[in-house]
């Protein structure tokens, strides 16, 4: 698992597939008593995986097992993550934003489940394969994106911002940016060029929503509970005969900068929320349960 400057990925390998993770707990939200979203493509894209020879590495356990309480954290925290940045987006389309880019997209199906307002068109930067995953995916069931969805299969690691140009992107139009789940795959210095290079190419009113990850998440205290953790979990799986993914494995463990400053230093105004915060607004049932990672959300607006 181990990462290097020019690795790529299909939607069942490395990076790639922390994305079927995340429709994992999409579609199990969708199916819940009282979902807060919807996502019907989820379980399309699990069942196109599971076809083709992927299962998931990570099994919920028995009813109170290590393995079943970090699926249960796990679930709530994508779940509450998932419809803060619906709500952004709402929010972007409220303030007549009509151009949208997510970064990293993986199986992110928003532009296909989302209420767009008329006109909006959505870019999608992602590998190559994982965007084709997705597109043949939800051609093969015949369904259609709400908004005008443009894929740019690109590695954020190369000039993404020319080949967003090239696709129809309008360096003169307010954009609404989106970073989810994306972050901690990046080295530090890629995680600063990628937001130099947003920065050039946003025009005033332009938003931005990032899952960020400051200090404290890639300490080495914060790191150290990780591991124990997932050290209980991995041996419960071994019991079983089972092997269990530390998605962990994959980050770039290193020190970076804060998110919201780097906003703040570069003219963008910047609204906070720590990770507790959101999962306890959205989960309530659970708040008590989830761990600090050292996670918040970020959504700031350049004047």
């Amino acid at each position: 698992m181990a990462r290097t400057d020019d690795d790529s990925w299909d939607i069942t390998e490395s990076v790639g597939a922390t994305a079927l993770g995340v429709a994992l707990a999409r579609a199990a939200e969708s199916a819940s008593e009282n979902p807060l979203f919807d996502d019907p493509y989820a379980q399309l894209f699990i069942d196109a995986a599971t076809a083709s020879g992927w299962s998931a590495p990570f099994s919920g356990g028995a009813a109170g097992s290590a393995q079943a309480q970090r699926m249960r954290m796990v679930w709530a925290y994508a779940a509450a993550r998932t419809k803060w940045f619906d709500e952004f987006f709402a929010s972007a389309g409220a303030d007549g934003i009509r151009q949208v880019v997510i970064l990293a997209a993986g199986l992110d199906a928003r532009a296909w489940r989302l209420a767009w307002p008329a006109g909006t068109v959505v870019f999608e930067i992602d590998q190559p394969k994982v965007l084709a995953f997705k597109e043949e995916t939800l051609a093969a069931h015949g369904v259609q994106p709400v908004a005008r969805h443009i894929a740019v299969p690109i590695d954020l690691r190369q000039d993404w911002p020319e080949a967003l140009r090239q696709a129809g992107f309008d360096a003169t139009k307010p954009t609404a940016w989106l970073a989810e789940g994306l972050l901690p795959y990046l080295p530090a210095a890629a995680q600063d060029l990628l937001f130099e290079r947003l920065h050039e190419l946003s025009a005033p009113g332009s938003r931005v929503a990032v899952e960020g990850f400051g200090a404290d998440y890639f300490s080495e205290e914060n790191q150290r509970i990780r591991r124990a953790r997932m050290d209980a979990i991995r041996e419960e799986a071994a019991k079983a005969g089972r092997q269990v993914t530390d998605v962990s494995e994959l980050f770039y463990i290193e020190p970076r900068e804060d998110v919201a400053e780097w906003l703040t230093r570069h003219g963008w105004q910047a609204r906070v929320e720590t990770s507790v915060a959101v999962t306890g607004r959205y989960k309530p049932q659970v708040s008590g349960e989830v761990p600090d990672i050292g996670s918040e959300f970020v959504d700031a607006k350049l004047s």
